[in-house]
């Protein structure tokens, strides 16, 4: 996916060598009206601060989403600097400390085990609390799978009785988030609908059902889940049902960008060598896949010395790191590329610089470029 002229220009009057990523908050509050176009009527819509925690992403998606969805008190921090209206708090393993930072914030939690049941009863007795359970089959598919298998997440399912009668809290509706970046529109309405009849049959009138996020976004073809199909869920009434997307919001809004410092060829294969790498953008790496990329011309070369360059062959787009695992892309096929120019990865506004090992030999991070 080319970057618009926007963020090209952005790019392009950047110092060099360049290492970017660029945010751009108009398309993050396009994102959020598409989204909310396609939820049910009515739904509540959160964003996932894990996909990207940074200030002026939360401020602009805070402002647009009905509230924010945070996993640890840094978190949370941050959620409640952005001016979130609404918190939902959720994670396995959250401290005290935390948990009472939640509960003054008049955050809703998402408990996780019986024992956090009791320890929430003790730091606050008779809270409002959400259960998150593990149920015992998932109808979807993804990246990650959170329920229906061995997973750190929520309470089994046949725990459930021993967990509704924990006393001091009061259970109030339950998480059922069961997987990651599911491209199946269809299944992912039918798993909504299945969570809402599941809820209403577990025995405590819940007011809540947050059925989390896993909308899916293919990096290698462009495509993302289709949402059509959830607008045709009907929510039953009293009940506030929560989607909780992050990579879905995010990911179309920014783009990481490394100049090319060198380009060779060793052993019959070719390289472009970035200032960056797996260090800021992580993804590729985890999920052994090679993210696609525009090469952005470079014409200026103001040195004495020839420039490396390469046309019409396939390329490895690897980092700057000693370890040669540092690759963001293999194999892709250039018309062009020389040392100097710029190297552009789209849909990289989530689970980029976040996840990412920021500290490895301690290159300088990139620029935060905001539109």
């Amino acid at each position: 996916m080319h970057p618009p002229e926007h963020v090209v220009r952005a790019l392009l009057e950047l110092p060099r060598p360049a290492c970017a990523y660029v945010y751009d908050t108009a398309a993050l509050r396009a994102r959020a009206a598409v989204v909310r176009a396609g939820l049910p009527v009515p739904a509540s819509l959160m964003y996932a601060v894990k996909a990207n925690g940074h200030p002026s992403v939360l401020a602009t998606l805070a402002a647009t989403c009905d509230g924010l969805e945070v996993a640890s008190g840094g978190e949370l921090a941050l959620a409640l600097r952005a001016g979130a209206r609404r918190i939902v708090f959720g994670g396995p393993a959250k401290t005290d400390t935390e948990l009472a930072a939640a509960l003054d914030a008049g955050a809703q939690i998402n408990a996780e085990s019986v024992h956090e049941l009791h320890r929430i009863a003790a730091l606050r007795p008779g809270a409002e609390v959400v259960l998150r359970v593990n149920r015992a089959g998932s109808a979807l598919t993804g990246s990650h799978t959170m329920t229906g298998t061995p997973t750190p997440f929520g309470v089994d399912e046949a725990q459930l009785g021993e967990a509704l009668a924990v006393p001091g809290v009061r259970i109030i509706g339950f998480h059922l988030h069961a997987v990651s970046n599911n491209l199946d529109g269809e299944a992912h309405a039918a798993f909504v609908r299945e969570a809402l009849r599941w809820s209403q049959a577990a025995g405590i009138n819940p007011r809540v059902v947050n059925v989390g996020g896993g909308f899916g976004i293919d990096y290698l073809t462009g495509t993302s889940m289709d949402l059509t199909p959830l607008r045709s869920i009907t929510v039953p009434p009293g009940i506030d049902l929560i989607f909780e997307p992050g990579r879905y919001l995010a990911a179309d809004a920014g783009w990481y960008a490394a100049t090319v410092l060198d380009v060779k060829t060793t052993h019959g294969r070719t390289f472009a060598v970035l200032r960056g790498g797996t260090h800021h953008f992580r993804l590729p790496a985890a999920w052994h896949y090679s993210h696609p990329f525009t090469v952005l011309p470079v014409d200026d070369w103001p040195h004495p010395y020839p420039r490396p360059s390469v046309t019409d062959t396939e390329i490895d787009a690897v980092g700057e790191l000693c370890t040669p695992r540092d690759v963001l892309s293999r194999a892709r096929h250039v018309a062009q590329v020389r040392a100097g120019d710029l190297l552009v990865f789209g849909r990289t506004g989530a689970y980029g610089w976040d996840i990412s090992h920021h500290d490895f030999l301690r290159h300088d991070p990139p620029t935060f470029v905001i539109l």
